[in-house]
């Protein structure tokens, strides 16, 4: 316990130079606990690297630390063990918790329990990859949050690596590679670029398929082989269009299909002249609340599971 105290001491003296008033923009307060946060755009197949940071896209779950909460991309309170809480630095932090790659069902199971247990949460690793609020360009941030990760010297927390790339070959033969290993994509980040919030271009995901996130409206009845239950669910996008989406879900997920008012995030291959999504598959149901989906209900734009009108 003397060593966690006087390693939080280093770490505070450490990040005690950081502005202050970068601080006190950050969603802090009780009463608006949903916290403002940098969001990706789909960047394309032929993204230049130059002037970026680029890093693997982990297949976790966001989580925004305050200096003494976990918080979901939605604003509710991540129930993680004390230990583990213990261990990570008093300074805000965004990241990803993350259980390795193809374990986010495990992953999911654990970071949604109320009562957390011991024996999942030593397989979850926090990955930092950004200091909201901390002054200087992206790249001054990440080599402050390297050190931060060296100083900690603990499994548990990990500072996601950042790497200049040379070349678009050399950023599509680490994609390949990514890929191959079973991992989602890389994402870049604009190396010069001060700390933003929301939906910006400074930072971008490449993935061979692109994903997004649509309120689900209801389910629709299904007919041949689906009679009896779920066909497909009618879902509405953030920008009000609405389509059905009636694939990638197994027969569980039909038999009890996600209710109306969740969030869930489906992958798809570009948008469509009309705005919809090609060939959109079901991925999984999102761990926020559906507030963060427009509620107001539109009828333009439907079609059948996201193909072209």
């Amino acid at each position: 316990m003397n060593t966690d105290l006087c390693s939080r001491r280093r770490w505070l003296a450490a990040f005690s130079l950081l502005p202050v008033a970068a601080f006190a923009t950050l969603p802090m307060r009780a009463a608006a606990r949903v916290p403002a946060l940098l969001l990706a755009v789909d960047a394309p197949q032929d993204i230049d690297p130059a002037g970026h940071l680029v890093s693997e896209k982990y297949d976790g779950v966001r989580a925004f630390w305050d200096g003494q909460r976990l918080l979901t991309r939605g604003g509710n309170l991540i129930a993680a063990p004390a230990w583990f809480l213990r261990r990570l630095p008093p300074v805000p932090l965004d990241g990803e918790l993350w259980a390795g790659r193809g374990r986010f069902e495990a992953l999911s199971g654990a970071v949604r329990r109320h009562q957390p247990r011991d024996a999942e949460w030593l397989h979850i690793t926090y990955m930092a990859f950004e200091m909201p609020g901390a002054g200087g360009p992206f790249s001054e941030r990440a080599e402050r949050l390297d050190s931060l990760g060296q100083d900690i010297d603990w499994p548990g927390f990990q500072a996601v690596e950042q790497r200049r790339v040379a070349s678009r070959a050399e950023l599509q033969r680490w994609l390949r590679e990514v890929l191959t290993a079973g991992g989602e994509g890389l994402m870049l980040h604009r190396a010069d670029a001060a700390y933003v919030t929301g939906r910006s271009p400074v930072l971008q995901k490449l993935k061979p398929v692109h994903d997004a996130d649509a309120l689900v409206l209801a389910a629709v009845p299904g007919r041949g082989r689906h009679a009896g239950r779920m066909g497909a669910l009618r879902v509405r996008t953030p920008e009000g269009r609405q389509f059905l989406l009636g694939t990638g879900f197994s027969d569980a997920e039909r038999d009890a299909p996600p209710a109306p008012g969740s969030v869930v995030t489906y992958r798809h291959r570009g948008h469509t002249e009309a705005g919809l999504p090609r060939f959109a598959s079901f991925l999984r149901v999102r761990l926020v609340e559906s507030s963060s989906v427009p509620a107001q209900s539109r009828s333009d734009g439907v079609s059948q599971a996201g193909s072209t009108p």
